[in-house]
């Protein structure tokens, strides 16, 4: 049996490449997304472990010490501000996400679209064969019914 072969594979190669480089694009891009978050969330948890310490020194009564509430208010005013920050951040990096991902359908389109058109062209490929062999039996049957000796297709 003849070999199916695809003029347009390298084409398909270099388009499942191309989709594989916006799948990494991605996956970069939603791997910076989840630092930020985590940093985001780190720093609101260790602004809320300060804010807690400083209430529970606040409701026993004993005496206060301005230079630390002070210097709590300033990494609080300084913790608002990288939150400022990592929002910014994390805005523009969904930006870029939502860039990539925008990118990867497209390639994944046009790999599928080569891969359609790779799968047609095999199904024809396959019709076509069949055809041909249904005609090479109906050949081989008719030289073997139509010799002279031959009665009832038993040969004598």
């Amino acid at each position: 049996m003849a070999k199916f072969v695809f003029e347009l594979e390298v084409l398909l190669e270099q388009r499942r490449r191309e989709e594989r480089d916006r799948m990494k694009a991605v996956a970069q891009i939603e791997r910076e997304r989840v630092e930020i978050e985590h940093a985001a969330l780190r720093l609101a948890a260790a602004m809320r472990d300060e804010r807690e310490v400083l209430r529970q020194e606040l409701a026993q009564h004993t005496g206060v010490h301005l230079g630390r509430v002070r210097m709590q208010a300033n990494a609080s005013l300084h913790g608002i501000r990288k939150t400022h920050e990592l929002a910014l951040q994390g805005a523009a990096t969904i930006t870029r996400l939502d860039a990539a991902r925008a990118e990867l359908l497209k390639a994944t389109t046009r790999r599928r679209a080569v891969e359609l058109l790779r799968e047609r062209r095999l199904e024809a490929w396959l019709a076509e064969e069949r055809a041909k062999e249904a005609r090479e039996d109906d050949e081989l049957v008719t030289a073997r019914f139509g010799r002279p000796n031959d009665r009832d297709g038993v040969l004598t």
